[in-house]
């Protein structure tokens, strides 16, 4: 396949993406990759186009994947990168079936997510410093991510506008941009209310409009990105958690864990979440079995 068809593609398929799914920019990224890496599987079996793919050619990418010692989870998802890439093509008439269909995905073994317990997310928000501009705009996202559940990607995308503090909520746009509006417990109120009046206003300064429409800001005061994001929650994590061994989403599955702990009903945790399926939020529910399996053994005598 040439240079410039390749590239054709590509831009294709990204504008499908972007526009008709709304997908995220990790998506965006992450499935051009994928299906980069199948143009150049074509290159290396003399695949001249598309409409040469047969059946034996997209099973033997899938076995070189495999061969190539991929986790189960990265075949995964390049197999529903390119499930996407054929959805594409059928829409636009450039193949008369999805292929890719006919490849099964790897099964995958559940892996349960990691969680704090109620004191220790306690004891992590309670211990969080709040004296400078960052510790009050630090502690405001924290505080916010646990009390709502919300994605760090929905984090960095909020506006101040979303933000209403009279009726304790705020609005959130998902996956595909669908909204949502999310309780805000008083305490993460009373913290984003902190980093509004007391810190926003620092970071604005380096502005030459000195306003922004982003709710959390960097020190440029310029909009926060994930990725931000991820390194506050991850450098906070290692200052004041319990145990190190956690990620930027335990703050998500700790929110659902404790829901349904205390006898949250799965669909409204689901509602929550911004889950497409109640599938994907079942897994906290093996999350608390095993909590309570965890609590027996250490405290019931006879256990």
């Amino acid at each position: 396949m040439s240079a410039n068809a390749r590239i054709e593609w590509l831009q294709q398929f990204r504008r499908y993406l972007q526009v008709e799914k709304a997908s995220s920019e990790w998506t965006l990224t992450h499935y051009t990759k994928d299906v980069e890496q199948f143009f150049q599987f074509m290159d290396r079996q003399g695949i001249k186009a598309l409409p040469d793919v047969q059946n034996e050619d997209v099973r033997a990418f899938a076995s070189e994947l495999i061969s190539m010692n991929y986790s189960k989870r990265s075949v995964a998802r390049k197999l529903s990168a390119l499930r996407s890439f054929g959805r594409f093509l059928l829409r636009e008439e450039h193949w008369e079936k999805n292929l890719f269909l006919n490849v099964y995905l790897p099964k995958q073994s559940k892996r349960l997510p990691t969680f704090l317990y109620e004191e220790e997310m306690s004891h992590f928000l309670t211990a969080l410093p709040r004296k400078t501009a960052f510790d009050k705009r630090d502690a405001a996202i924290l505080e916010l991510l646990y009390a709502t559940g919300m994605r760090v990607s929905e984090c960095s995308a909020l506006a101040l506008a979303d933000m209403d503090a009279k009726t304790e909520m705020i609005r959130v746009f998902g996956k595909g941009r669908k909204e949502r509006y999310l309780p805000v417990g008083k305490p993460a109120c009373k913290a984003v209310d902190a980093y509004i009046t007391k810190s926003r206003p620092v970071f604005l300064e380096r502005l030459p409009e000195k306003s922004s429409k982003h709710l959390f800001l960097n020190y440029r005061g310029g909009p926060l990105t994930d990725r931000s994001i991820r390194k506050i929650m991850e450098k906070r994590l290692k200052e004041v958690a319990v145990y190190q061994d956690v990620s930027p989403h335990t703050i998500r599955h700790s929110f659902a864990t404790h829901l349904l702990n205390s006898g949250a009903d799965l669909r409204v945790v689901q509602e929550l979440l911004g889950h497409e399926s109640l599938s994907a939020t079942q897994v906290y529910t093996h999350v608390s079995k095993e909590r309570l399996k965890t609590v027996y053994d250490r405290f019931h005598p006879r256990a």
